[in-house]
């Protein structure tokens, strides 16, 4: 049995003192947006999060961006130290958010600090494929720098293309295909927070198939199941962000754990829910049978 856990939205609290030149941008309606919700992603949760996941020692563990608030370089800075804490690059898999890429120049420098955790077994970029054991994670980015109030996210022709033939050849392989997108695709959320080309990656799935898709940035559990090649069904879930505090706006921080056994054809995968309850202890939400 394999056991990948999911992460999910650190936005790792608390926020550095910007700069005034930092704040002539985009980054000023996000400092005004944190200001209002700073009381929400706590350190000390996303501390009491990542201790229960290390207890439950899982074999792999992803991430699907949202490292910083609004793309500070002091925030980057605090990436690679977090991530190191999960687990080594070989065990810890990371994709961005579009809050990783809220300005131009943002996205290069979390590839700098946190680039061996976002590459594939080549050294290839998005979309990059990783094996472990049974599992094929394959990384996809769908941050790009976008206009005030617009928190979307996009694929692009090109990036598409190459997952679809991955998924491909990894069904020829025999892998669990594991999906990490940061935006969910779909999502009951307005255009603006939505990803734009979410109907051509449905077109991929339903072509191609996947075993499991993985997101975050919507903040709350979600599960949706997308249509597959053949009529199968693939199950497409997202998890709260890590660091968020009970009794707030949004469902409180969680983590999913999924235990995959079998071979193609005969998957199975059981996935448990763990999160942070009302009085802040740490427990098992929720268990659900997703394949076999």
């Amino acid at each position: 049995m394999f056991t990948l856990a999911h992460v999910s939205d650190p936005h790792l609290a608390p926020l550095p003192q910007p700069r005034l030149r930092e704040l002539m941008s985009k980054r000023l309606t996000g400092y005004i947006n944190w200001k209002r919700r700073e009381h929400v992603h706590r350190p000390e949760v996303l501390a009491a999060l990542v201790a229960d996941l290390a207890s439950a020692k899982p074999d792999h563990i992803a991430v699907t961006g949202d490292f910083a608030n609004i793309a500070l370089s002091g925030e980057f800075d605090r990436v690679a130290p977090w991530l190191a804490e999960l687990g080594p690059p070989e065990q810890v898999t990371a994709i961005p958010g579009n809050h990783d890429a809220y300005v131009a120049g943002a996205l290069h420098s979390l590839e700098r600090v946190a680039g061996t955790w976002m590459r594939g077994d080549d050294g290839g970029g998005f979309p990059f494929v990783r094996r472990r054991g049974p599992v094929a994670l394959i990384g996809l980015n769908t941050g790009l720098p976008t206009p005030w109030f617009d928190a979307s996210g996009t694929l692009g022709e090109a990036q598409l293309g190459r997952f679809a033939a991955q998924l491909g050849q990894l069904a020829q392989a025999g892998l669990f295909r594991v999906v990490l997108i940061h935006h969910p695709p779909v999502s009951p959320r307005p255009e603006n927070k939505r990803l734009r080309d979410s109907a051509a990656f449905l077109r991929v799935i339903a072509a191609q198939g996947a075993e499991l898709v993985i997101h975050g940035h919507d903040h709350v559990q979600a599960l949706v199941w997308l249509e597959g090649p053949h009529g199968t069904r693939v199950p497409s879930i997202g998890v709260p962000s890590a660091s968020a505090a009970p009794n707030t706006e949004k469902d409180a921080a969680a983590y999913n754990l999924y235990r995959i056994a079998g071979t193609a054809g005969a998957w199975r995968c059981d996935m448990e829910m763990r999160g942070m309850r009302g009085d802040r202890t740490i427990a098992a939400l929720k268990r659900v049978t997703l394949l076999g």
